[in-house]
């Protein structure tokens, strides 16, 4: 069992570090004896134990932490796969982030999009950061082939008509001196291959593509091709996106 930060924690925070349930949900399992403390049950909300003594029981199974949660923010380069292998062997993630702990990313980025790639070992994490129930933001620098029209910056700011469906609406910024052939978009949708399908509907193709942010998570500071761990304030932000603030 891998160490978490504090050996001596409350026993709810266990549990929901352990993946059993919320810290509110563990408070319900105590209450109703489903928890045993080295073959005691016990009741005390407040109850703290030592993770690395103790040993820790839901309705007689055994809860042990195997890893602990791993959050990533990766400046993703071209020509890079945003998978943990490739049975091809080419490059992917996994050449650059060396973490200790086995880690996956959230979502996908195409092999030459560039840009902001989470990768977690927290599949709840990710799997709400993805779900289109919260419209988690992304937001885009495209490069396109010729100058965008401002009708067509209309046609995507009030959605377009894709294969499998009509878009929600995108936030659409031109950046000055480039001639309305770079443009900032910011989606709060993930289907495949989104911005190359938007554009290419409309008339124009994309020659780059990069990802500037993840909700409120941006890769300032961090040189293309390098990763970091998430910090306490840029994981608050994002589990608040995602309704996973500790409870």
């Amino acid at each position: 069992m891998k160490q978490i930060q504090d050996d001596n924690i409350r026993l709810n925070k266990y549990l929901a570090t352990a993946g059993v349930a919320s810290r509110r949900q563990a408070d319900v399992l105590i209450t109703e004896g489903r928890v045993k403390v080295n073959g005691k049950t016990v009741f005390d909300l407040g109850v703290k134990i030592d993770s690395q003594k103790d040993k820790i029981f839901v309705d007689d199974k055994q809860i042990v932490i195997l890893d602990e949660k791993v959050y990533i923010i990766f400046n993703k380069p071209k020509d890079c796969i945003a998978t943990a292998r490739d049975e091809r062997g080419r490059t992917t993630v996994m050449d650059y982030v060396n973490a200790k702990e086995r880690v996956f990313p959230v979502g996908r980025l195409d092999r030459n999009t560039t840009g902001v790639l989470l990768l977690t070992n927290d599949g709840d994490f990710a799997n709400k950061l993805m779900h289109p129930k919260y419209e988690v933001k992304k937001a885009y620098k495209v490069t396109i082939d010729k100058p965008i029209k401002l009708e067509d910056v209309r046609k995507l700011k009030e959605g377009v008509r894709l294969s499998d469906g009509k878009t929600k609406p995108a936030e659409i910024h031109l950046i000055p001196r480039e001639k309305n052939k770079v443009v900032g978009v910011i989606i709060h949708e993930g289907r495949n291959r989104q911005i190359h399908r938007m554009f290419e509907s409309l008339g124009y193709e994309v020659h780059k593509l990069d990802r500037i942010a993840y909700g409120d998570i941006s890769y300032e500071g961090l040189p293309r091709g390098h990763w970091r761990h998430l910090t306490k304030t840029e994981m608050r932000k994002l589990k608040n996106t995602a309704g996973l603030l500790e409870e």
